[in-house]
C-alpha cells in the first residue's frame, strides 16, 4: 500500500479538503508494510494518516504486528508485572506523568477501552473503581479475564452494557480509532449523565514533533490514524457533545527515548531493535528525565508537551 501522489482527499471528520503535510512515512516500530502520508484539513486543522486502511485490514495488521505484547510467563513480563504493582511505579507516575490514569483514585463503574491484558484494570480496581474492560484482541482479552476481570470483546459501537458507567478511559486509544467521532458518540452513549471520559493521546503540536521530524515516535503509521492538537481534540469533543473539564500536556521521558532510538537508527521501515532493548531504553529514559527534560519544563505549560491529557464530561 502506498500513499497517493494526489492529496485532495477530504477530512475524515468535517469533510473538507486536505493538504499534504508529510509524505513517505513507514512503520519504523514493527515493520508493517506500506508507505503513508500525513494530511491536514484546510478547515478544521485535524491531521490524519493517509491512506487510512479499511477496518478489516487494520484488524489484520494489529493481529500480525501489534498483538498482546510480551508473554506473561517471560522474564521480562514478570519484571514488568512486579514493577507496575510496586511503589516505585506510583512514584514514577508522579514524577514522569500519568498517561494511563493509573494514579487516579475514585469510585463508581469504570470501563477501560482497549484494556489489553488487563494490567490497567488491576490498578484502577486497587484505586477504588468497579472495573470492566473492552478489548477486541481475543488473546489479550483472555489474559485479562484470567486476572479475574470482566472483559467484553464486541466493537465499541455494538457494545450494550448492563448499566451505564461513571468513567470511560481512552488511554492512547482515540488516535487508533477508524472513526473518532463514532467512538466518542459511543462513549457518550455508555456514560451516565455527567459521566467522564479520560483521554490521553499524542500531541501533534508538541515541541518534540518539530525536533524529531520524521523520527517522531508518535507518527506510528499505520496504527495512529489521527494526530490531534489541543484545539482539534477540543473541537472533536464539542462535536460529540462533551464539555472539557481539564486539558494539559506533559512529555513522557519514554517517548523522547523512543524518538531518539528512531532517529539514531535512521529510516528503514523495519522493526526497530534499539527500542526493544529494555536495559538501553530504561537507562536512556532515566537520563533523559534527569538531564534533558528539566530544560524543557515550560513546554508543558505552553501546551507543547508530547502527550495530551483531557478530562471531559458528557452533556447528555
Amino acid at each position: 500500500m502506498g500513499a497517493s501522489a494526489d492529496h485532495n482527499e477530504s477530512c475524515g471528520v468535517c469533510g473538507q479538503r486536505c493538504r499534504l503535510r508529510l509524505d513517505g512515512l513507514t512503520d519504523d516500530r514493527f515493520g508493517a508494510p506500506g508507505t503513508y502520508a500525513i494530511l491536514q484539513c484546510t478547515n478544521c486543522g485535524l491531521e490524519q494518516t493517509w491512506p487510512r486502511p479499511p477496518e478489516a485490514e487494520l484488524k489484520g495488521l494489529y493481529e500480525r504486528f501489534y498483538n498482546a505484547g510480551v508473554k506473561p510467563d517471560s522474564a521480562y513480563g514478570g519484571l514488568r508485572e512486579r514493577f507496575l504493582a510496586s511503589r516505585l511505579y506510583r512514584l514514577w507516575l508522579k514524577w514522569d506523568g500519568d498517561m494511563s490514569f493509573h494514579g487516579r483514585h475514585g469510585a463508581g463503574r469504570l470501563l477501560d477501552v482497549g484494556c489489553n491484558e488487563g494490567r490497567g484494570l488491576s490498578l484502577y480496581a486497587a484505586n477504588g473503581f468497579e472495573v470492566e474492560g473492552l478489548e477486541l484482541n481475543e488473546a489479550a482479552a483472555a489474559r485479562a479475564r484470567r486476572r479475574g476481570f470482566q472483559v467484553h470483546s464486541e466493537p465499541l459501537a455494538e457494545f450494550i452494557p448492563t448499566s451505564l458507567y461513571d468513567v470511560v478511559v481512552l488511554a492512547n486509544v482515540l488516535e487508533h480509532a477508524w472513526d473518532p467521532v463514532m467512538m466518542l458518540d459511543s462513549v457518550r452513549r455508555l456514560l451516565r449523565p455527567g459521566g467522564e471520559v479520560w483521554i490521553s493521546c499524542p500531541n501533534a503540536a508538541s515541541l518534540w514533533r518539530r525536533m524529531f521530524g520524521r523520527a517522531w515516535i508518535n507518527w506510528h503509521v499505520p496504527f495512529h490514524l489521527w494526530h490531534f492538537t489541543s484545539k482539534t481534540l477540543q473541537e472533536l469533543l464539542g462535536r460529540a457533545n462533551f464539555s472539557i473539564i481539564s486539558i494539559k500536556t506533559f512529555t513522557p521521558a519514554l517517548w523522547v527515548t523512543q524518538s531518539i532510538c528512531l532517529k539514531a537508527s535512521g529510516p528503514g521501515g523495519g522493526r526497530n531493535k534499539l527500542i526493544r532493548s529494555a536495559p538501553v531504553v530504561a537507562l536512556m529514559t532515566l537520563l533523559i528525565k534527569l538531564l534533558v527534560l528539566p530544560f524543557f519544563h515550560k513546554t508543558n505549560h505552553r501546551m507543547a508537551g508530547d502527550c495530551l491529557i483531557v478530562v471531559a464530561q458528557s452533556n447528555k
